[in-house]
């Protein structure tokens, strides 16, 4: 029996709206340890799953963002909430960053902000980008009709027994595209960090110096 793209698209598109992040408030302000954190971050992001074994979180994942330095180790064995918070970033991220690409991106961030003594904190930061995602939903969902659409416009002069699996794969290779570009601009900005960083510093230091 086929699969009704149409409806699939509106399922997709309904499910998007349902995308939320882990609200700072939900995150306990206790300690935790490893194995209370993965239970927790596997409860908040259950929904994100792929397949019901995927695993938000392991053990081992957190053993190796310590030690590649994408998180401050944990103090006798507890994680605070700001470690929380860097393993969220982290989650979105790696899906379409390199280690080392993290760590940049992170490490100022890290340095500056967790466990700050200043009025701005990592929550801060945090609740400032999230709340981005929510005012692009809609913009999101019109790209992805927009992209359905022109797909479906391809490959109208195929034999019929084709012509749906290769509108599909039309489809992907628009999304894809676009992820594409998307992921060179983030490494293209990503890469620019250190020299804007290394030029802030000069001219922080030559102030000092007058």
């Amino acid at each position: 029996m086929a699969v009704n793209t149409g409806d699939f698209i509106k399922d997709i598109l309904d499910s998007i709206s349902k995308i939320d992040y882990i609200n700072p408030q939900d995150v306990p302000n206790i300690e935790l340890y490893m194995d209370q954190i993965t239970t927790f971050m596997d409860n908040q992001l259950e929904a994100s799953k792929r397949y019901p074994d995927d695993k938000i979180l392991t053990k081992t994942m957190i053993n190796n963002y310590t030690k590649n330095k994408l998180i401050p180790p944990p103090v006798k064995k507890k994680y605070s909430k700001e470690h929380i918070l860097l393993l969220i970033f982290i989650y979105y991220f790696k899906n379409i960053l390199s280690i080392n690409d993290i760590q940049n991106l992170l490490g100022p961030i890290t340095d500056r902000f967790f466990n700050s003594s200043n009025d701005f904190k990592l929550e801060d930061i945090y609740n400032e980008v999230f709340s981005l995602g929510e005012e692009q939903v809609n913009v999101l969902k019109q790209d992805i009709r927009d992209k359905y659409s022109t797909s479906q416009q391809t490959f109208e002069d195929v034999p019929e027994k084709d012509r749906e699996f290769l509108k599909s794969f039309s489809f992907i290779c628009l999304l894809s595209f676009d992820v594409y570009i998307k992921k060179q601009l983030i490494e293209s900005l990503i890469d620019e960090l250190p020299a804007k960083q290394a030029k802030k510093d000069k001219k922080s230091s030559e102030g000092q110096d007058k």
